[in-house]
């Protein structure tokens, strides 16, 4: 285990973290399960043996601690300057969070692949596509996306990436179905197609964005309670649940 995580430590312009936490990828893959057409549902209940996309959202979180899958490592986020475009940014011999996806849908896709990779590369993507949507999975490398920006959460020691990974959403308090009913309730045909418009690159240029907005919204010590939360929950939960619609239009396309 010790050694799984320094060979993790190890790999350059790492933004590791908590990756949306737990609930947070719960809630992407519970809003998309609600957004699969028959086709992709059907797909779906195949390859994932009847499992729901929030029950293996988490996957790959769970398997960083085994040294095979050090490799994939650098899978969860992109680094690139900001105010830049993902495509004219310098990338990683290590791959990114945008490669990964790519990577994942061809695997799927090709139904010559074993059944094993198709379905390993598919819990990757419903994993990585929320991970695409913390902006902090798509910040600058410097600060290893925000974890060395240390600051106080509720007098408790934190950074700016775990602040957007975990805080803001174990402080609400609510459960991942909580959270995904509230916020897929009442969004309109004519809405959830606006924002799955689009391409991969569209949406990590996106985040990259918003991830330079959170640059100015703590400095380094900055004690974050109850203002953050007022001013950054909204900005959140617009990102958890395009994230959750999103995904749901990259696996209707992906099984279509």
């Amino acid at each position: 285990m010790r050694k799984a995580i320094l060979l993790f430590l190890l790999i350059p312009l790492c933004s590791f973290g908590n990756f949306w936490g737990k609930t947070g990828h719960r809630v992407t893959g519970h809003i998309a399960q609600n957004h699969l057409t028959g086709k992709a549902k059907r797909a779906l209940n195949d390859l994932l043996d009847g499992h729901s996309l929030a029950f293996v959202s988490n996957y790959a979180d769970e398997i960083k601690a085994d040294r095979s899958y050090s490799k994939f490592s650098a899978w969860h986020y992109v680094n690139y300057p900001l105010g830049m475009k993902y495509v004219d940014s310098e990338k990683s011999k290590y791959g990114d969070i945008v490669t990964a996806i790519e990577e994942c849908t061809k695997v799927v896709k090709n139904k010559n692949n074993s059944r094993a990779d198709r379905v390993f590369h598919l819990k990757m993507l419903v994993h990585l596509i929320g991970d695409l949507h913390q902006p902090m999975h798509a910040s600058r490398a410097e600060d290893k996306g925000g974890n060395d920006i240390q600051v106080q959460w509720f007098g408790q020691g934190s950074n700016l990436h775990k602040v957007w990974d975990k805080d803001l959403i174990v402080s609400y308090g609510m459960t991942y179905t909580e959270m995904a009913t509230e916020l897929d309730r009442g969004v309109s045909r004519k809405e959830r197609k606006r924002i799955q418009e689009g391409t991969i690159y569209d949406w990590v240029d996106e985040s990259h964005e918003i991830c330079a907005t959170l640059y100015e919204s703590a400095e380094v010590g900055e004690k974050l309670g109850y203002r953050y939360t007022y001013d950054h929950n909204d900005l959140l939960f617009e990102q958890l649940q395009k994230g959750g619609l999103r995904l749901a239009k990259v696996l209707n396309d992906l099984f279509s």
